[in-house]
């Protein structure tokens, strides 16, 4: 279902109908939605306290209440055997498992995937909700069909799903080049799946988008070419993959948000350089109603450092409510319900805010910057794009101009990832390091 169309709401019913049939629920979710799940199940229910409980840093087997729902974070099904054991024993034949975001275990080879897999193979109902199923491609869909019955795709293993499906590159191991037989796995997966567009069910207001732009400072522009000139340096013409890519962009896009995380002969450290990306969005915030919140996302730390900085300097320390990887998992709710009651601001990593939050306080939201996936993009809009919005949405875009800000802007506009999008540019000239000279140059 997309993003905004009542998930939530829907899985909460699924459960209703089948309440007599099952002893308990185990709802997966990521660590930073536990306490809104927990929230919407007040809501739409008459539970009462003792019934719902969400998993902590303190739970054990031992100690785990016979509740009847469990929410646990996903990213704790990798990190903490604690908490692995506990769900071990928690589910059984009569648990309802749910898994939401369930682009959380996509991955076949990842341990949250292998120990959610196989903890819920032993229930009888099981179900997976996102809005975003496939954000690289079928392969995508094994991990997650598996999760519900291998019977489905019909494979036991990744191994026998890629050799019938997937088509890799002989140059680069590991890259997939082409999908085979994806009408096939369509049809498969047709009786299992129920899908919702908003357009289907949701007459919401328009989305509006602004792109801001700004250029370099001289000192900026001189360290982003000496980085491209580093890069080219040290550069073997026969590894440029996916991951050497993801690495420059990263570098470069980091000196356009006006510093640079480098190792050097003293170790890691930050080497700062002016900038005009914060006066930038000062410049945006200026031009919208006091009256009204904005949601800002950002990717690095260091940006939240920054723009944390401007806001409380501009506006006072109670202006802006945080949501990102530094904040406590018990903080975060508050920093939800801070926003809804007084902050103008929501700041936030798409990467940790990006998922299950509903802001519709807000009709304005800036990205300060932007990460290299438009399923990332996506989610993060969302966000105040759903059930209950009545403004039209404003999305303001900050870019630097003739910056690697340019290309991102390109790809996510064509609903792309402009790692991917580069990489098929250097596969054209592969073997001519001349050319992908001239295409790093560009960027």
């Amino acid at each position: 279902m997309d993003m905004g169309t009542g998930k939530t709401r829907t899985a909460i019913e699924l459960v209703s109908r089948r309440a007599h049939r099952v002893w308990n629920v185990v709802w997966f979710c990521p660590v930073s939605l536990k306490e809104t799940i927990a929230a919407e199940i007040r809501k739409h229910t008459d539970s009462i306290p003792d019934d719902i409980c969400v998993w902590d840093d303190k739970i054990t087997a031992e100690t785990v209440p016979c509740a009847f729902w469990h929410i646990v974070g996903i990213e704790s099904m990798s990190a903490s055997k604690r908490v692995i054991f506990t769900a071990l024993r928690v589910i059984g034949e009569f648990t309802f498992v749910i898994v939401d975001e369930s682009s959380y275990i996509k991955g076949h080879r990842s341990a949250r995937t292998s120990w959610i897999t196989d903890a819920a193979a032993k229930a009888r109902y099981r179900l997976i909700l996102t809005g975003t199923p496939i954000s690289q491609g079928v392969v995508d869909l094994f991990a997650q069909f598996r999760f519900l019955d291998w019977r489905i795709l019909g494979y036991r293993s990744f191994y026998s799903f890629a050799h019938n499906h997937l088509e890799y590159s002989e140059k680069y191991p590991g890259l997939i080049v082409r999908a085979h037989n994806t009408e096939w796995l369509a049809a498969k997966i047709n009786p299992y799946v129920y899908q919702v567009a908003k357009n289907e069910c949701l007459t919401l207001p328009s989305k509006l988008y602004s792109c801001r732009s700004f250029r370099m400072t001289d000192e900026q522009r001189d360290l982003y070419e000496f980085a491209k000139n580093e890069f080219l340096f040290e550069l073997d013409g026969d590894s440029f993959d996916s991951i050497t890519i993801f690495r420059l962009f990263g570098i470069l896009q980091q000196i356009v948000s006006g510093f640079w995380g480098r190792k050097n002969r003293m170790g890691a450290g930050i080497l700062e350089v002016e900038h005009r990306r914060v006066s930038t969005l000062l410049n945006v915030i200026e031009q919208i109603p006091e009256s009204e919140k904005i949601i800002i996302w950002a990717k690095f730390r260091y940006d939240i450092r920054s723009i944390s900085d401007a806001l409380r300097s501009e506006f006072g320390d109670e202006s802006t409510a945080f949501f990102y990887g530094d904040i406590s998992e018990k903080n975060r709710n508050k920093e939800i319900v801070k926003f809804a009651e007084k902050a103008r601001f929501f700041l936030a990593t798409p990467s940790c805010g990006g998922h299950g939050l509903t802001l519709n306080e807000a009709s304005n939201v800036v990205f300060y910057n932007n990460g290299f996936k438009y399923a990332e993009r996506l989610q993060a809009e969302d966000r105040n794009h759903r059930i209950g919005q009545r403004k039209k949405v404003l999305y303001v875009d900050l870019c630097c101009e003739k910056s690697i800000d340019d290309r991102i802007m390109s790809a996510l506009a064509k609903k792309g990832n402009v790692v991917d999008e580069f990489k098929r540019e250097v596969d054209k000239v592969k073997g001519k390091k001349s050319a992908i000279e001239t295409l790093i140059r560009g960027l």
